[in-house]
């Protein structure tokens, strides 16, 4: 094996040893496993600083994890799906985000020799995320640049939550996993709350302040967000059993509602009238009641009760909201439920 080939090497052991180790590494202990001299080391840190190495204040070599950059070798169909995905965060998400748009624009320019009108659209959509007219939130941006970092390296964070009474608390928290919510265009972060010391849900647009610790933590091996969030309806889960939700959709809309698989445990049971009864086993209900409210009069909650009581008492303040009075209210009916789902869940969702 040629120098060049040797140094090649070594400086991909001493980069894998550093990403492995996100505390940092002293060059005498870098040396030592992978059998060099220390002097080596030292001679290869000019070429080290091209990978994003640098050396702490107390000697330490570590890797910038927000400026390192892997590498991804992409297929045409491959292409096509991070497409389809950098459509739906470019229009399901209202907040300015510069490394996405940043990671859309390295990814168009890279397609071009290869799929030059995909190239094309994902760079469109950069600059939709990079529009002023795109929310700017600078906070959100810190928050979620922390929690990445602190998720990556496996160390705790501090953070303060604002809750819906307007009041801030304080936690320790472990991110396990961050997942977008589609219907409210926000992004939650899931992990080990201190207190409780239970696996809880942060929305991360009410965090507003957060530190790493120099506390460490390890995902346990049984967390499995997709059996977490398997019978959620977005990203509301609780201990308790889930709910099995019947619905009955009108003729009108029977065709577009079986044209979309809406939930992985869903059933649908076509009537002689061309009406549908939809059925799936939901772990909390209510957080079902935005879309089913986008049906409207085409849709009849069938069960559970508690549900189908929350619709009619929104039912009934809609029509109170448009001067029409509801004089045969069904008894017990909610008068509303509102949209926040931190109302139900207030210590759930870091209240």
């Amino acid at each position: 094996m040629g120098r060049a080939e040797n140094k090649a090497e070594r400086l991909l052991q001493i980069v894998q040893l550093l990403l492995a180790h996100p505390e940092g590494l002293q060059q005498a202990e870098i040396a030592r496993r992978i059998d060099v001299n220390r002097s080596t080391v030292t001679r290869y840190l000019p070429a080290l600083g091209k990978f994003s190495v640098y050396e702490m204040d107390d000697g330490r070599l570590a890797v910038n994890r927000d400026m390192y950059e892997t590498k991804v070798a992409l297929t045409l169909h491959e292409a096509l799906a991070i497409h389809l995905a950098a459509r739906l965060l470019a229009t399901r998400v209202d907040k300015h985000n510069r490394y996405a748009a940043s990671a859309l624009r390295k990814l168009g320019s890279a397609l071009e020799p290869l799929a030059p009108f995909i190239s094309q659209h994902l760079i469109a959509s950069a600059d939709v995320m990079d529009d002023a007219g795109q929310r700017y939130d600078p906070v959100y941006m810190d928050v979620l640049k922390t929690l990445t970092q602190a998720w990556s390296m496996g160390r705790v964070v501090h953070l303060w939550h604002q809750h819906t009474d307007g009041k801030i608390y304080e936690y320790d928290f472990a991110p396990y996993f961050i997942e977008p919510y589609a219907i409210g265009q926000t992004s939650h972060v899931i992990g080990l709350r201190e207190p409780p010391g239970k696996v809880r849900v942060f929305k991360i647009e009410r965090i507003r302040r957060i530190e790493i610790t120099k506390r460490s933590y390890t995902i346990p091996e049984t967390f499995d967000p997709r059996e977490l969030l398997s019978d959620a309806w977005g990203i509301w889960f609780t201990d308790n059993d889930p709910v099995k939700v019947i619905l009955h959709f009108h003729s009108n809309v029977a065709q577009r509602v079986q044209e979309t698989l809406w939930h992985r445990s869903q059933e649908i049971d076509v009537q002689p009238d061309g009406s549908l009864i939809w059925q799936a086993i939901i772990a909390e209900p209510q957080e079902m009641l935005p879309w089913i409210r986008g049906w409207g009069g085409d849709v009849t909650v069938l069960a559970p009760e508690s549900l189908q009581q929350a619709l009619v008492g929104e039912t009934r303040r809609m029509a109170m909201n448009y001067g029409w009075e509801v004089h045969r209210p069904q008894e017990g009916a909610s008068e509303s439920v509102g949209d926040d789902p931190d109302r139900f869940f207030n210590d759930f969702f870091g209240g």
